[in-house]
């Protein structure tokens, strides 16, 4: 038997069938719990901490996709990976799109199912052409140039750059050409989660450190000791927090949540902002130094507009990704390749991904994608999923934002107030906006001058 480490939650209706994937999972040597519908799911959920819910799409009374909702809303740190007997691309869109990590069409194999797992729970997938990314544009190249000749030490790096520009593929790929490379690569998303729950999920905690703490749990600095970890969208961290992940940062050593002793680190960190931090602390946001322990070795990405030699390569990565498995891979016209080329992708690659997924929907499995598959101009609205919303509450909240923030005349503190939500909450909400090609309101020099 393997010792493979992590809880999985398997949430299937089929009783024979759950009873296989659960042993099937068990024989790795996970700690498996079982649900039979998206409700008794939710319940296990709220008394137990799992590292994966796997879950069947079709189910009452709260199926799939409502249980991926809810998992993302509140949980958004847990992975959920899903299952479906229609494996029909407009569906799996879907479910990426809602935030699933990825799909299983039935019926499968036994070993699919452990090695989607592994993938996922390793926190670690295997990037394509021995871990280099896509990259043609000269410019690309000499940034992927430097990113290997730093991944050769074990300096911090700060990765900056627009939402969308790739910094997190970047992030891998320093790990991957490390000494580090066999060792966890562990991701956080620190604009994601909220500021008490990010704190204990960084430093982890033992049972009955706070209210809901129900075991002890390693924090995200432990699992990847000896590897990597990425502080994505640093930049959105509490202050107070901030001061924390200085001390861990400088004492090489991290306390849990009500525990009696230090652990000691060996990580290497990479942090990534799509935010100018320098101006940030002269703001009073961002603690100065927090900056220059993490400023060490400066990457900066550019935005896709900047580096159109990558864009053919990218939406053709993107269109084999999407067909895995299918002998016909769908081809781009000469036309649609000088669309895709002329347009600014305001959104960046996530931009070009969701529009390459679109396509793929349009062009109901046709040899060729044209021009008229790629409906660029309907990228003005995100993706509604990515934020546990559906699409019409999504697109009236991105309505509410960006005229809020226009009768505040770009003041984000002004706009905030407004709208009853802090300024971390609505820079969050605008990355997600800006990333989908949305227009942001910039501030006014009167509306500087007023908060």
């Amino acid at each position: 038997m393997n010792t493979a480490d992590g809880t999985v939650l398997i949430v299937e209706d089929d009783e024979l069938l759950q009873k296989a994937l659960v042993g099937t999972l068990e024989d790795e040597g996970y700690r498996v719990l079982a649900a039979g519908d998206g409700s008794e799911a939710l319940e296990i959920l709220d008394d137990s901490a799992v590292d994966l819910v796997v879950t069947d799409v079709q189910m009452a009374p709260v199926d799939g996709h409502e249980l991926l909702r809810r998992v993302t809303h509140s949980s958004p740190e847990t992975p959920v990976l899903m299952m479906t007997a229609y494996g029909t691309i407009d569906l799996a869109v879907a479910a990426m799109r809602g935030g699933a990590v990825d799909y299983l069409v039935k019926p499968f194999e036994a070993e699919q199912l452990r090695e989607r797992v592994a993938r996922v729970l390793s926190e670690s997938p295997v990037p394509e052409q021995n871990h280099s990314p896509v990259v043609a544009d000269p410019r690309s190249q000499e940034l992927m140039r430097l990113a290997k000749r730093v991944a050769e030490s074990d300096v911090t790096v700060l990765l900056t750059g627009e939402s969308g520009t790739g910094k997190e593929v970047v992030a891998r790929y320093v790990h991957a050409c490390s000494a580090r490379s066999e060792e966890p690569f562990v991701a956080i998303n620190c604009a994601a989660i909220p500021d008490q729950m990010l704190e204990a999920m960084l430093f982890g905690y033992e049972k009955g450190s706070f209210t809901g703490a129900q075991g002890r749990r390693d924090g995200k600095f432990v699992q990847a000791n000896g590897g990597t970890l990425l502080l994505d969208e640093i930049s959105e961290m509490d202050l107070g927090l901030q001061a924390k992940l200085l001390r861990v940062l400088q004492e090489r050593e991290v306390e849990p949540l009500g525990a009696n002793a230090p652990i000691d680190l060996d990580v290497r960190v990479v942090a990534t902002t799509n935010r100018d931090l320098e101006t940030a602390i002269r703001e009073g946001h961002f603690r100065e130094d927090l900056f220059y322990r993490l400023n060490v070795f400066p990457l900066a990405m550019l935005p896709l507009r900047s580096r159109p030699g990558d864009i053919l390569p990218l939406a053709r990565q993107f269109i084999a990704e999407s067909q895995g498995g299918i002998p016909e891979i769908a081809q781009l016209t000469e036309a649609a390749c000088r669309h895709l080329e002329q347009f600014s992708w305001p959104g960046n690659i996530r931009q070009l991904q969701n529009a390459v997924q679109r396509a793929l929907v349009l062009s109901m499995g046709s040899s060729t994608l044209d021009v008229e598959h790629f409906v660029l101009e309907c990228d003005s609205e995100p993706a509604p999923a990515e934020t546990g919303l559906s699409d019409e509450l999504w697109a009236e909240e991105t309505r509410r934002i960006v005229a809020t923030l226009k009768a505040s005349r770009g003041s984000r503190k002004l706009a905030a107030e407004k709208l009853g939500i802090s300024p971390r909450t609505l820079r969050y909400k605008l990355s997600k906006i800006r990333e989908a090609g949305v227009e942001i309101p910039e501030s006014s020099a009167s509306a500087v001058t007023n908060g």
